[in-house]
This record gives C-alpha cells, sequence and structure tokens, in this order.
C-alpha cells in the first residue's frame, strides 16, 4: 500500500465550486495546495443549480443587500473573466397583481439595477405583452403586463473543473475520488489520511491549514474525521429541476412568482428543452441519494401551467435532478426559502495550532469572493500572503482579445469549415480557447475519431479524460458536457466501453492530478 508523505500549506477538503475557487486563489498567491474530493468535481450541488450568475433578486425581500450587492458586483467580474462559459441573458418578469404590487416590482428592479455599481448588461423595462409579442406569445392571454431585466447563465460544473484546471496549473494537486479518512490536529500541522478510492492506495498528507469545504458533508468531516465541534450549524435544504420539451421559441427565460410568494425559473436549455426550478424542501438523511420527490414535480408542472399557454406534467419531464444546498441556520427562518444564501466561515484553532476553517452556505455568483475572503480570514496564518489577484485573471479558455465570446466563435468556425455548425459553437462555449486544443491538428470529421453520437467525438472525450479528470460516461456526458440530452442510448454505452478500454490501457484506473 502507498503510503507517502507529503507537506502542503493547505488541504481543501471539497472539489464543488466553493473548494476549487480556493484552490485556485490559495495557489496563485504562491501557496502549496492539495484539493481532495470523494467522488468527481462538481458532482453534488455545485452541478445541481439553476445554472445562473444573478444577484438573486428575490433576496432583496428579505433585506440581504450586502449579498446582493456582492453578487451584482461578481456579475460583473464572472463575465470578464469566463465569456465562453458565462453570457447575458434576459428574464421575463410577468405580472401576478394577486401576488405582488406592481409599485414593489418597480422598486425591486429598479434597486437590482444600481444596487450593484457599474454594470455591462441592459436594465429594466416594462412589457405589454400585447404588443412585445416575442415575450408574452407563450404566455396566458390574461397576463398583460410584465418587466424584462437582465442576469446571466453559467455552465456551472464546468466552472469548478475550470477553476481546478487553473488551480492545477498553479501548483495545486487536485485528486478526485480520494477520500480523506482522517485528519488530526498534531500541534501547528494537520496530519490527514487520504486514499484513492479507485486504487486502494494511501498517502499521508501534513498541512498547516485545513480547509473544509465538503459543502452538504461540512458538519460529517468537522465532527466525524476531524473530530471537532464547532461553532456553527447548517441546514440542508433540497432544490429540484425538471427538464421537459422546448416551452417557447427565443433565448429570454421566464421568472415566475408562485403562490407559496417563490419564484420558479423557465430556462432556455441545450436548445431543445426548457429548464424549470427550483424547489425548496428541508432535507434530512444522506446528500449523495438526492432525488425529486413526485410532489416537488407535480409542483413545479404546476407552477408553469399558471402562467404558459403550453400546459405540461410529469409524463413531460425528459430529466429531473435534485441538489442539497448547506446553508448556514441562524435559527432565525421558519421556511427555507427565507434561509439565507450568504457564506459563514467558522475558523476554531488556539493560539499555536493549526487552523481549520468550515465553510457554510455561499452561491455560485460569489464564490470567488467567498475565496478571497477565505484567504484573508487566514491571512493571521500566513506571513507574507501575496494579494488577492483572482479578479482580473481570466479563467482557462477565456483569454479571449476584450472577453468577446463571438469574434472568437466566428474565427474559429472559419479555420475549420468542415466542423459542423453546432458542433464548433459547442466547443466553443465549453472550452473557449482551449477548442483548439481539443481539435488539434483534425483536419475533418474522420479525423475526430469515433462519433458517440450527439455532437460527441473521441478527440473530446480524449481532452477531457487527459486533461479534465473525466472517468465515467457521467462525467463526460453530465458534468463535462450536458451531451447526455443527445448522445443516444448507444453511443452512451459505446463511450462506457471506450471508456474502459481507454483506462485499462493506460495502466491505471485512477485520476490523474
Amino acid at each position: 500500500m502507498d503510503r507517502r508523505e507529503s507537506a502542503v500549506d493547505l488541504l481543501v477538503i471539497g472539489g464543488g465550486i466553493n473548494g476549487a475557487g480556493i484552490a485556485r486563489d490559495a495557489a496563485g498567491r504562491g501557496l502549496s495546495v492539495i484539493l481532495c474530493e470523494q467522488a468527481d468535481l462538481a458532482s453534488a450541488t455545485s452541478s445541481s443549480s439553476s445554472k445562473l450568475i444573478h444577484g438573486g433578486l428575490r433576496y432583496l425581500e428579505q433585506y440581504e443587500f450586502r449579498l446582493v450587492r456582492e453578487a451584482l458586483a461578481e456579475r460583473e467580474v464572472l463575465l470578464r473573466i469566463a465569456p465562453h462559459i458565462i453570457w447575458p441573458m434576459r428574464f421575463v418578469l410577468p405580472h401576478n397583481r394577486l401576488l405582488r404590487p406592481a409599485w414593489m416590482i418597480r422598486l425591486g428592479l429598479f434597486l437590482y439595477d444600481h444596487i450593484g455599481g457599474r454594470r455591462s448588461l441592459p436594465g429594466t423595462r416594462s412589457l405589454d405583452f400585447r404588443t412585445d409579442r416575442a415575450e408574452g406569445a407563450p404566455l396566458k392571454p390574461e397576463l398583460a403586463r410584465g418587466f424584462a431585466y437582465s442576469d446571466c447563465w453559467v455552465e456551472d460544473s464546468r466552472l469548478v473543473v475550470l477553476n481546478a484546471m487553473d488551480a492545477r496549473a498553479r501548483g495545486a494537486e487536485i485528486l478526485p475520488r480520494t477520500r480523506c479518512v482522517e485528519a488530526r490536529r498534531q500541534g501547528d500541522r494537520w496530519t490527514a489520511r487520504l486514499k484513492d478510492l479507485a486504487t486502494g492506495a494511501e498517502r499521508v498528507v501534513t498541512a498547516r491549514i485545513l480547509v473544509n469545504a465538503a459543502g452538504p458533508w461540512v458538519e460529517r468531516f468537522l465532527h466525524g474525521i476531524a473530530g471537532q465541534k464547532g461553532n456553527a450549524h447548517m441546514r440542508l435544504v433540497k432544490g429540484s429541476h425538471i427538464v421537459v420539451p422546448r416551452l417557447y421559441e427565443g433565448d429570454h427565460a421566464y421568472i415566475l412568482q408562485n403562490t407559496d410568494r417563490r419564484v420558479i425559473f423557465a430556462i432556455p436549455y441545450e436548445h431543445r428543452f426548457t429548464l424549470i426550478g427550483t424547489t425548496d424542501i428541508p432535507f434530512q438523511g444522506d446528500a449523495s441519494d438526492v432525488r425529486i420527490d413526485p410532489e416537488e414535480t407535480a409542483y413545479l408542472c404546476d407552477a408553469v401551467n399558471r402562467y404558459f399557454r403550453t400546459q405540461i406534467g410529469p409524463d413531460d419531464v425528459v430529466r429531473s435532478y435534485s441538489g442539497v444546498r448547506p446553508l448556514y441556520d441562524d435559527d432565525s427562518a421558519a421556511n427555507p426559502s427565507t434561509v439565507t444564501r450568504d457564506y459563514v466561515f467558522d475558523l476554531s484553532g488556539e493560539t499555536g495550532e493549526a487552523p481549520l476553517l468550515s465553510i457554510y452556505g455561499g452561491k455560485i455568483t460569489t464564490y470567488r469572493r467567498l475565496a478571497e475572503h477565505a484567504m484573508d480570514k487566514l491571512a493571521g496564518f500566513i506571513p507574507g500572503l501575496a494579494p488577492s489577484w483572482t479578479a482580473k485573471a481570466p479563467l482557462p479558455g477565456g483569454d479571449m482579445p476584450d472577453a468577446r465570446f463571438e469574434p472568437f466563435t466566428a474565427a474559429f468556425k472559419a479555420r475549420r469549415p468542415w466542423l459542423p455548425d453546432a458542433v464548433a459553437q459547442r466547443l466553443c462555449r465549453l472550452y473557449g480557447t482551449m477548442a483548439e486544443g481539443v481539435v488539434g491538428d483534425a483536419g475533418s470529421l474522420q479525423d475526430m475519431g469515433t462519433d458517440f453520437g450527439g455532437g460527441l467525438y473521441e478527440r473530446e472525450a480524449a481532452w477531457l479524460v487527459e486533461r479534465e479528470w473525466a472517468r465515467t460516461a457521467d462525467d463526460i456526458l453530465w458534468r463535462r458536457t450536458k451531451l447526455g440530452l443527445h448522445v443516444p442510448a448507444e453511443g452512451a454505452e459505446r463511450l462506457a466501453h471506450w471508456l474502459t478500454q481507454r483506462l485499462a490501457g493506460s495502466g491505471s484506473l485512477a485520476q490523474a492530478s
């Protein structure tokens, strides 16, 4: 059994967006970092979001002004550093006078337009659905007016992977499918035992600082594996989404006021579908085994049916997914929808002891600021810590002139006229400037290798195995891409067989780090 020993500055537990963001930030400041995740990167909450970079319009009702301001400012930053996986989207809010008065919505949207400082996205405007037909045509005729405002879409699981890739490029070691089975504080160091779940090999790591970014498993890691008490508490809330055949034409999304005063999003998804979510339900149990309930499906269908001419039911659902949000519990909110989405740090360690930083809550939109604030929190333990740097550094693939996606894509397509337009567009969206490396020296579709269907070719799959830690068909079809909605069943089987052969042929089924 491998018993290698390593010494690092930071050992980060958790391969979701918070852990990957902290690993990237710390590595870029010259610290030695290991990121340890017991499953695939972004395999839990970070791939189960509504896939939005947004301020959170509804949080204004809960007086979360600081959170909204920070999120809106971050929206601008993330648009600049990841223009391939993040892009603007218009949201249509039909006015239902029985739920919220128009003046309240106008005030909220005014604040939303101005509270975040400088903005590059179009502001709010009022809509008359009798004349604004693109927005009004899909809606029931009794809905006469509404509003349109701007936010952004994000490929959520790819955001995690890109942060991990950049962390690796800056010296961090990324260990998916590796479980921290023990962590003990020994004076001014943490000693942890890590187990590779593919090979069974173990190694011992000592770290100056232990960061617990385990998401829904923060308290399990804290109390169990690390043997610490902690001062904060978590509330687990399940959020579920459904995917149905496309409900309407256009690239805009809808935000629907529900009768319980929550809001539901209906968002264009993968060209031929509409993504609908999310629910908010208290969750108890194993966060690694979470799925939608029939009641949640009915709830989401009912919310859509109150607004759209096209009616849907459970039989229309082509896919669903659920995630567990690890929210900070301050005991003040009875309704799960009003529990803060802000993040909270719990830092423990007496003078002379190695610190443990546990992270509760957070939004995908504010992950980068969370990482900055985490490093600020740890600065007293790291003499001479370099300053923050991530606000202006593009994520892998985002290094396009002036962060302009369309000119880059046009040039990429012009250089490869043999590549189907839909495939070229998708490669540019997922990989940005790295799409050049994905295609490599291919000069025809035949050069792209095996065609798995749905626009997935062998060269892309090989890139994901070699560069992005993909090891299973699900890693490729549902997290690195969303091609699971397009690749036929027989193609998915061929992909799984190809992966088995490739990984066996490489002499290891373990992850590359």
